[in-house]
């Protein structure tokens, strides 16, 4: 039931003071009638004497005395259905393609709660994503939540675009789907997510929501809850795999600390609200898996580090909440090297449980810490040729040198519309570690090392 008030107090900024609202409720959502049009917000704090309403928009032109603020008596929902697949929609899950919503099957208020850990299912199952550094190393498991730790001017938006065209579930017969939400993009960004899933095809089994950065700042706190009601219908209730991509976070850290600022509420660590780590929790925690269920939410949120600094708020209280991080190198980016994915500080915590012998291939494992550890030593042989020179080098340490040259050119590096499959990653990987002495292959027990180091099993 709708109840109107036209008693407004105070507008600052996005906020919108009404008193003698008793029985409002947190996040219900509002109508705000300027006279000349009505738009929308929600209730973000309630007390019994007033309610503090967001607006969805800028309030320019509300004025105390004619506006006017209807409750709707409901939080904000959003009609659900499997055709939103192919869509593309704004923050707000309104669509911006053209077309009207599709007829939905079920409504759904956007603020769903985590997944119960008593009903969740530990991921297994290995998701392929073309791209060896990933695949071969740190690989994403359905279900898993592994961000990616991005900086400013790095290619994290095509690397996006990269994993949602690519990305397949390996070995299951259930339908795979991709839901991206981008926050607080250009124009330009926009359009190139738009044009390369349409271009690749991929967007018929994709939904879009793109909040751009001109947009209201609750609008960008509203898109990944909306992408991922989307998603958990989907993923529970049609029985589909499901990638959530969120980029950028940070740029949805900073609306949460925008609104927080407006709101005058103590500011925490570099004036972000101290309730941060607590709602990333609430996005990040509504992945997984659940008992009972064929379906799965993977999650793959995107974040750019202010100053490449890992140990800013945004990716410190994110790595406390996911399950590693992929991490991408400005040095690896100067050189050209695409995608500049740092391996050394980059970790998936379910690697292990996703692959082997039925799921990737039985040497994934072995291997993969093989190659790891001969990249770190080639990293450190490097820096000893850059501050010695080459005749303080041994012949095993020239060969690491020429291990790491190799490795970035040929296994980091990749096109842009590559997709590899693992058997090809876990092939070059081989090939790779042939540059070294059979000797310093430690790390494999001999009955792998001599079915694929000493055979012609591996492509060249």
């Amino acid at each position: 039931m709708y109840r109107e008030f036209k008693s407004i107090r105070d507008i600052v900024g996005p906020l919108i003071f009404v008193e003698g609202v008793s029985d409002a409720r947190l996040g219900e959502l509002v109508e705000i009638d300027y006279g000349h049009k009505v738009g929308l917000g929600t209730v973000l704090e309630t007390s019994s004497e007033y309610a503090l309403v967001q607006s969805f928009e800028s309030p320019q032109g509300l004025s105390p005395k004619v506006g006017k603020v209807r409750f709707r008596g409901k939080n904000l929902k959003i009609e659900l259905s499997e055709e939103l697949l192919g869509r593309a929609l704004n923050g707000l899950g309104q669509p911006i393609d053209g077309a009207p919503l599709p007829p939905g099957e079920e409504e759904r208020d956007i603020n769903g709660g985590v997944i119960n850990p008593f009903s969740r299912d530990y991921p297994t199952d290995f998701i392929q994503t073309g791209i060896s550094a990933i695949d071969g190393l740190n690989p994403l498991v359905r279900g898993q939540k592994l961000p990616i730790f991005s900086g400013s001017g790095l290619p994290h938006q095509r690397i996006a675009a990269q994993i949602a065209r690519q990305a397949t579930v390996r070995g299951v017969q259930e339908p795979f789907a991709v839901v991206f939400a981008a926050m607080g993009i250009t124009f330009e960004e926009a359009s190139f997510f738009i044009n390369v899933f349409e271009e690749t095809g991929a967007l018929s089994r994709a939904v879009l929501l793109i909040n751009l950065a001109n947009d209201p700042p609750i609008e960008r706190i509203m898109t990944p809850r909306i992408a991922l009601t989307i998603a958990e219908f989907l993923a529970f209730e049609k029985d589909m795999h499901v990638l959530v991509i969120l980029t950028d976070m940070t740029y949805y850290c900073e609306a949460l600390r925008e609104v927080s600022a407006a709101r005058r509420e103590v500011p925490g660590r570099r004036g972000y609200p101290g309730y941060m780590y607590t709602d990333l929790a609430t996005i990040y925690e509504r992945a997984g898996r659940i008992k009972g269920k064929k379906g799965s939410i993977t999650q793959i949120p995107i974040l750019t580090m202010p100053e490449d600094d890992k140990t800013h708020p945004i990716p410190d209280l994110t790595g406390y909440i996911t399950e590693g991080q992929i991490v991408l190198s400005r040095e690896l980016h100067r050189k050209g090297i695409y995608p500049p994915i740092d391996i050394l500080p980059s970790l998936s915590r379910l690697k292990e449980k996703g692959i082997g012998e039925g799921k990737t291939r039985k040497d994934h494992s072995p291997l993969s810490n093989q190659l790891f550890s001969a990249y770190a030593r080639g990293i450190e042989a490097r820096e000893l040729l850059v501050v010695l020179g080459e005749a303080a080098l041994t012949d095993v340490d020239k060969a690491y040198v020429k291990f790491a040259e190799e490795f970035e050119k040929s296994f980091i590096s990749q096109g842009e519309y590559e997709s590899r499959s693992i058997e090809q990653t876990l092939d070059i990987g081989w090939n790779l570690l042939r540059i070294l002495p059979e000797s310093e292959i430690k790390r494999i027990p001999p009955d792998i090392l001599n079915e694929f180091f000493n055979s012609d099993k591996s492509e060249n």
